[in-house]
């Protein structure tokens, strides 16, 4: 099993960057597939982007393709999702999930998750 904990959120203006970060405990987080969601106010959670446990393959949402991208440093046990070109449309609380196999972009597959981090874009 793996613990998770994301920061990095905060205010930022249209058109600004953020990077999320997201801190993994456990002793096999180099073999986790790892993902970003996120939920907006009266909205369902959806997924934003995950990457495999080598880093090598990515998979984004249609909304964030471009602007988005994730990353992660297993020697850190860390996950990234760096946001750039943000717009008001992508304030949420962000998610940072995990999942024990090999493949990615299957949203249904994630089974740990993290408490959140909000991420405001005033316009």
């Amino acid at each position: 099993q793996v613990q998770l904990v994301e920061s990095g959120g905060g205010l930022v203006q249209t058109g600004g960057s953020l990077r999320l970060s997201c801190a993994a405990s456990g002793r096999i987080f180099s073999t986790y597939t790892m993902g970003w969601f996120r939920q907006a106010p009266g909205k369902e959670r959806e997924f934003v982007a995950a990457v495999n446990w080598s880093g090598g393959i990515t998979a984004y949402a249609d909304s964030v393709k471009g602007r988005f991208t994730i990353s992660r440093d297993n020697a850190k046990s860390t996950v990234y999702l760096q946001m750039n070109s943000l717009k008001p449309e992508d304030t949420a609380v962000y998610y940072c999930a995990g999942h024990e196999s090999s493949i990615v972009g299957v949203p249904t597959l994630f089974r740990y998750w993290g408490q959140g981090t909000q991420v405001t874009v005033s316009s």
